[in-house]
């Protein structure tokens, strides 16, 4: 029995795996205000299909459906079979609200009285 498979049919593998992970995922990377499916995501980065990624180096978002979760600092690092990695250089969680610029106390909710 032969294990030897044709260029087409690996070809074709390497596509519907493609096309598996795009259906998979629900995060995207917005770059000039456009946004991006992401393949796969990782600590260290996330991946995008090749054939639609521009050259994207800089500062994006990733995006959890219509949840902004991240911005990040990222470099591509390689490109392999359609896929291009892209590695974070920094990457900063975002908050729902506005930071604090002054110390505030911790108010009691009530006090208890010992007596004797």
């Amino acid at each position: 029995m032969s294990t030897f498979l044709s260029k087409d049919v690996l070809a074709d593998l390497e596509n519907a795996h493609r096309q598996g992970l795009k259906k998979k995922n629900r995060f995207r990377v917005e770059f000039n205000k456009t946004r991006y499916p992401v393949l796969v995501l990782k600590k260290s980065g996330f991946s995008l299909d090749a054939e639609i990624a521009p050259e994207i180096r800089g500062l994006v978002d990733l995006y959890d459906g219509d949840k902004h979760l991240q911005q990040c600092l990222i470099v591509a690092s390689k490109e392999e079979n359609g896929i291009v990695y892209f590695e974070y250089k920094r990457k900063t969680a975002t908050s729902t609200c506005a930071p604090k610029d002054f110390y505030q106390e911790k108010k009691l909710a009530g006090l208890i009285s010992r007596s004797l």
